[in-house]
């Protein structure tokens, strides 16, 4: 299994063809959960259990926890390359996981058997533990670890299919009300304002649950509503963002500080001349006028730098032919979508054959703050 650290986020496998990250929230919350189960849970539940048993059923339990997580959002997954849609990743974090698809759904029926995949999967695990526990009634250790995951399974099934966007149900709702008023537009405003109502929802429980005592389990609840809120709220400025950016294109945002490096360029002699000198990003390699491919200060990571002097540009760039282009008179709003599904930064804008500059996020965001100021 390959391991790769990105960010803020550990790689350690694929699945499908999706790559499984794990980002490092996920650890804190892993110790967390461990330490719940075998400091207060199990002890409870279950007496006369020497320290040890505590502690490694505790461990397990987490573990499987979270790889009942991962089926789930593999089962978003499937489905959703079932239907073509491009699965950048699948991410175990604080809040359990998500499954990173690049793009909006393209009709009611897809959005539906896509959303509703998640919560089968989990429906199914529980009911899979829960036979596992009568199985295992002889053994108590066996019996109180399926137990409770078939328990916490039940009840993450239940949770999620709550009509609160992001959560599947809330995704649900989108569907259903998107085939019935066949507008898209008003089926994500709604169901994201539910998502919005549900997400105070919880904080408030979670307010008084630390008023009642329960300190740490009315924080992670508040913790719980605030990001629910706080996703459903993202969905309606991502959608407003769209309208927003109607009429305009891609020539209005473009930006032309690239630069052009020549194929028999080494990484030592990019870095000085390139990278120390000046404020670009993203760079084109060519060969006598001919385009070969992108590279970008990323794309340098994984090469020690004791090889800088003898590596050359064109075998850590991305080949021109593998890199998602788009024409100056693109919608940029559309243009704006490809990034996200293509899950990139900067994408060359071609007028004809030739490049004439560089749409990234920053130059979008250049152009949106220029917008705003303008009208005013």
């Amino acid at each position: 299994m390959k391991t790769s650290f990105k960010k803020n986020q550990v790689r350690f496998g694929k699945l499908f063809g999706i790559p499984l990250t794990v980002d490092y929230s996920w650890f804190l919350v892993l110790f967390f959960i461990t330490w719940i189960l075998a400091g207060s849970y199990f002890p409870t539940e279950y007496k006369g259990w020497s320290h040890f048993y505590y502690w490694a059923i505790g461990g397990i339990t987490s573990i499987l926890f979270f790889v009942s997580v991962l089926l789930h959002e593999i089962g978003h997954s499937v489905v959703a390359k079932r239907f073509d849609y491009n699965v950048k990743q699948i991410k175990l974090f604080i809040f359990g996981g998500i499954s990173e698809i690049g793009e909006e759904p393209r009709n009611p029926k897809e959005e539906f058997l896509i959303s509703v995949a998640g919560p089968v999967v989990t429906f199914l695990l529980a009911g899979f533990f829960y036979g596992l526990a009568d199985l295992a009634k002889g053994n108590e250790y066996l019996y109180a670890l399926f137990h409770y995951l078939g328990l916490i399974n039940l009840f993450l099934g239940v949770f999620n299919i709550l009509p609160g966007f992001p959560l599947d149900g809330g995704r649900i709702l989108r569907a259903i009300i998107w085939a019935r008023t066949k507008d898209f537009d008003k089926a994500n405003k709604f169901a994201a304002g539910v998502g919005r109502i549900f997400g105070f929802f919880v904080i408030m429980i979670g307010f008084f649950e630390m008023m009642a005592g329960f300190f740490f389990d009315g924080l992670w609840l508040s913790f719980i509503g605030w990001f629910l809120e706080s996703a459903a709220f993202a969905q309606i400025q991502k959608e407003q963002l769209s309208k927003y950016f109607a009429g305009h294109t891609v020539e209005e945002a473009l930006t032309k500080s690239y630069g052009l490096v020549p194929s028999d360029t080494t990484i030592a002699e990019f870095i000085q001349d390139e990278i120390l000198t000046r404020h670009r990003r993203a760079f084109v390699v060519e060969e006598a006028g001919k385009y070969l491919g992108l590279l970008t200060i990323h794309d340098i990571k994984n090469i020690p730098q004791t090889e800088w002097d003898n590596t050359n540009v064109t075998e850590i760039m991305k080949p021109l032919s593998e890199v998602k282009r788009v024409d100056i008179n693109f919608p940029l709003s559309d243009a704006l979508k490809e990034m996200d599904k293509e899950g990139v930064n900067q994408m060359p804008v071609f007028e004809g054959d030739k490049i004439v500059g560089m749409l990234s996020r920053e130059s979008i965001i250049s152009f949106l703050t220029n917008l705003n100021l303008s009208e005013r």
